[in-house]
């Protein structure tokens, strides 16, 4: 009794569902509805009293030339949309905000960023009152609107007191890039009471502006080329004094009296100098891992014409036959950096090739 009663419900979900036409034909439910707009009946426009003033009305939403009219008969396929087409623009300078702060990002060395962050600053009328490039940090004097820039001052929105701003110019989390934060004081003018700096910002909205006319700045100098000194960029990260010694073991040490951070962006910038193709490095480590068998990286060095028509790149194989892989490491010792050539982590590298790159980086490193 119960499979008769089976066969019976599914005889009669067939029968229903044979012709599936209350589902998908022309008036099923799940019929298709790309034509029904040329049903709709257009309607005389909206009449507005005399005399009232208007602005000519441009429709929201135009209908594109390609669409079907009144005057189309049968089946109209809709079609797809055009793809959008978004110009992207990448620079080199970008703002970032968190809880704790704001601060710029530049895809630039800290010594390229601080040249010229510095430079901005003296452009604008302000006075440089302490300056510590070892460090990436210079503060400005106490000035008044007068002594400033006017087009700066109005963005600023300075009253009648007088400014003082603190800059600092930090390596970022990846290599050659560079962090910029500023902390602004002020006072009443005249007053000579020595204003101290805040753990966090007193002035937002001041600083905030000051920021972004900064990054403004930057972008546009950098698309109209402009360059920085790379004497100014060595005054940044060079250390204040170079020391080429032996360890205990007897292998050579280079000896930097400066901080991590300056010593990391200084040898980095050292290996470039010397030649020494990087292939890989690890900051938290404080390990370049070099290829003494390659030169250094650049990417405006092409080859010509006819060097690519006779000659051809190395081959995969070719750079492992030859490669001379070794790890410079930066370690903190007292105050300074030391700075070695290791083969691995357990064994260092053979004296005379240690000598040799520690010397070109001293060169390098002045």
């Amino acid at each position: 009794m119960k499979r008769l009663a089976g066969l019976s419900t599914l005889a009669l979900i067939i029968s229903a569902t044979s012709g599936c036409g209350w589902l998908w034909g022309d008036d099923g439910y799940f019929r298709d509805r790309g034509s029904d707009y040329l049903q709709a009946q257009q309607v005389p426009p909206m009449q507005v009293p005399a005399g009232a003033n208007l602005r000519p009305i441009e429709p929201l939403l135009p209908i594109p030339q390609q669409v079907a009219d009144s005057r189309a008969s049968g089946d109209y396929e809709v079609p797809r949309p055009q793809r959008l087409v978004a110009a992207e623009t990448a620079s080199d300078f970008s703002l970032q905000t968190s809880e704790d702060g704001r601060w710029l990002v530049a895809l630039r060395s800290p010594s390229e960023t601080y040249t010229a962050v510095r430079q901005f600053f003296t452009d604008n009328g302000f006075q440089i009152d302490e300056e510590r490039p070892q460090t990436g940090e210079f503060t400005t004097a106490w000035q008044t609107r007068d002594q400033l820039a006017p087009g700066l001052v109005r963005n600023l929105g300075l009253g009648e007191g007088e400014t003082r701003v603190r800059v600092r110019v930090e390596p970022g989390v990846q290599r050659q890039t560079s962090e910029v934060s500023l902390l602004s004081v002020q006072r009443p003018a005249g007053n000579n009471a020595d204003v101290a700096w805040p753990e966090r910002t007193a002035n937002a909205e001041l600083d905030r502006v000051l920021l972004h006319e900064m990054q403004t700045a930057l972008v546009s100098r950098a698309d109209q080329g402009g360059s920085t000194s790379l004497l100014a960029e060595r005054e940044f990260d060079a250390p204040s004094r170079v020391t080429l010694s032996e360890a205990g073991s007897g292998s050579p040490v280079l000896q930097l009296d400066t901080d991590f951070n300056r010593a990391w962006s200084s040898v980095g910038r050292a290996l470039s100098a010397s030649d020494i193709l990087v292939e890989d490095l690890d900051r938290s480590l404080g390990v370049y891992y070099v290829n003494l068998s390659e030169g250094a990286e650049k990417p405006d060095d092409k080859p010509g014409f006819f060097a690519r028509l006779f000659g051809s790149a190395p081959d995969r194989e070719e750079i492992e036959a030859r490669a001379e892989r070794y790890q410079v490491r930066l370690t903190t010792v007292n105050g300074g950096v030391q700075v070695t050539l290791d083969k691995d982590l357990d064994t260092v590298a053979p004296e005379d090739v240690a000598r040799r790159v520690l010397t070109m980086l001293r060169d390098n490193l002045g």
